[in-house]
């Protein structure tokens, strides 16, 4: 431990570049899923500009709760179903999954496929439940 103390002290400016270009990596990969909002946030756009909320949980955790009016495509479905969101090229996509950590692939593969407005909501269902939002069964 001493040693690694010692070679932090001496090379702080390469330890200071490393952790640097790591949280540029985590942003920049993070980023390219589709901005993270908060679900005030993302109920806000929904409903501003016509959007949906995109469930990527599977059909069972759907059933049990979900946010009003949001469609049902499971995170593994996406690539195959992917022409039922065509209409919504253009607004706003808010992807919600369990706890926030599968919509960043799926919102990878919606910006590949022409989607431009695809954020991710914060949490996902989680968080809105914590927030006691309302949900459907």
């Amino acid at each position: 431990m001493a040693l690694f103390l010692e070679f932090l002290a001496q090379q702080w400016i390469q330890v200071a570049a490393l952790l640097a270009l790591v949280a540029m990596l985590v942003f920049h990969e993070s980023r390219k899923g589709g901005a993270s909002v908060s679900p005030q946030q993302a109920i806000n756009q929904v409903n501003a500009e016509d959007g949906i909320f995109l469930d990527l949980r599977d059909a069972a955790e759907f059933n049990k709760g979900h946010i009003v009016d949001a469609v049902n495509i499971p995170a593994t479905k996406l690539p195959e179903r992917m022409v039922e969101l065509e209409k919504y090229k253009e607004k706003p996509v808010v992807l919600v999954c369990k706890m926030g950590q599968q919509s960043g692939a799926a919102g990878k593969q919606l910006r590949a496929a022409g989607y431009t407005r695809v954020s991710r909501m914060a949490g996902g269902m989680m968080e809105w439940g914590n927030l006691q939002l309302p949900v459907v069964s």
